[in-house]
């Protein structure tokens, strides 16, 4: 195996562990953020560019991945552990601050899901 290789696969593992919500969950969660009170947007506009890229991500295998897609799991596994310890996460009731949550979930990260 390569030195690129176990990079990509490492960062795969990162990746997945920051990610702790699924495809369906980050979905549901782009067409809610967009959504007002008179519609939702379609599935395929909702969210912004990155939760979308996200997504896409997480649809795909590990050997479909091309060079945006690992440039942008780097970037969300450095915002997310920035700003989240996934080993110590707070506890539900600290957790709760509704922007950095919201902005954390965009990226596909509940800071109130237990961790997997």
């Amino acid at each position: 195996m390569t030195d690129d290789a176990l990079e990509t696969d490492a960062l795969w593992e990162d990746f997945h562990r920051v990610v702790n919500m699924t495809s369906q969950e980050l979905a549901g969660w782009l067409r809610v953020r967009d959504a007002d009170e008179e519609a939702e947007p379609l599935p395929e506009e909702a969210g912004t560019p990155t939760g979308q890229h996200v997504l896409a991500i997480l649809r795909k295998r590990r050997t479909d991945l091309t060079g945006d897609d690992i440039r942008l799991m780097r970037e969300v596994v450095e915002r997310i552990t920035s700003e989240v310890d996934p080993e110590n996460e707070p506890e539900p009731e600290d957790a709760d601050d509704t922007r950095r949550r919201q902005r954390l979930m965009t990226l596909g990260h509940d800071p109130l899901k237990a961790a997997r």
